[in-house]
């Protein structure tokens, strides 16, 4: 069985090396960038990826799609620039398409913050559908929050990416601004509506969610702070929807 690796990339110089590395046992590794303004094509390269420069940004569903098109070997593995293969995982994926016992695979992530892997806040294991038989599954076509749907059977893999999200508070805070404008932007071309008390209330809930019910309070003052960050993101998220709305 062979195996195509597709990334979407913008200004990933300081990952995309990293993970191409990870993931050197795959048939076809694609890059499709987003027009990177530092040496993220460059790198990708190098290290011997098929790279191509996307015309404009439709969104992180469509935009997967369109790598997917790319893709030309019988099994597909979508990973972001900030995600790493572990060696076991690699075994296992090697296994996996040796003998295929489904038609796509999901796969944990354990992410880093600050230096800290994080077990609790929702976090883990984060099962994401990333490894999938090519003409059977497509990403959703929405514009944040992507994921794979898959029309066969689904199998859960032992191994698990490692994930690298935020370098720093400020690539955080820029992602939240970032990933809030393009939901606000879905939700209102859906109709959804809301009020100012309606996005702190969002916030508030959202934080109880990630800190204590999903025991991010075990995970020290990193858990503290994503769900901090997650409540700054629900109301930034709804507050701008309620500004959309308002100027409809």
């Amino acid at each position: 069985m062979t195996l195509s690796v597709i990334i979407i990339t913008k200004n990933e110089a300081g990952h995309i090396g990293d993970c191409i590395d990870s993931v050197a046992f795959a048939d076809e590794i694609i890059v499709l960038d987003s027009g990177s303004t530092d040496a993220t094509r460059e790198i990708a390269m190098a290290k011997g990826a098929l790279v191509t420069l996307a015309p404009d940004w439709p969104g992180f569903g469509p935009q997967k799609n369109r790598a997917l098109d790319l893709a030309t070997q019988e099994w597909v593995l979508s990973i972001d620039a900030d995600e790493r293969v572990t060696p076991e995982l690699a075994r296992e994926i090697q296994q996996a398409l040796a003998r295929p016992l489904a038609d796509a695979y999901k796969i944990a992530r354990l992410s880093n913050l600050g230096g800290r892997w994080i077990r609790h806040s929702g976090w883990w294991p984060d099962h994401v559908l990333r490894l999938f038989r090519r003409g059977t599954a497509r990403f959703k076509d929405v514009a944040v929050h992507e994921s794979v749907q898959a029309a066969g059977a689904v199998a859960v893999l032992d191994g698990h990416f490692l994930h690298y999200p935020y370098a720093d508070l400020e690539t955080f805070i820029a992602k939240i601004n970032h990933y809030s404008s393009e939901a606000a932007a879905m939700m209102h071309a859906r109709g959804r509506k809301t009020s100012a008390l309606g996005a702190a209330g969002h916030a508030i809930w959202t934080f109880i969610r990630i800190y204590l019910i999903r025991r991010g309070f075990l995970d020290g003052k990193e858990g503290f702070i994503l769900a901090a960050m997650g409540a700054a993101g629900s109301f930034f998220r709804y507050s701008k929807l309620l500004f959309l709305n308002k100027g409809k």
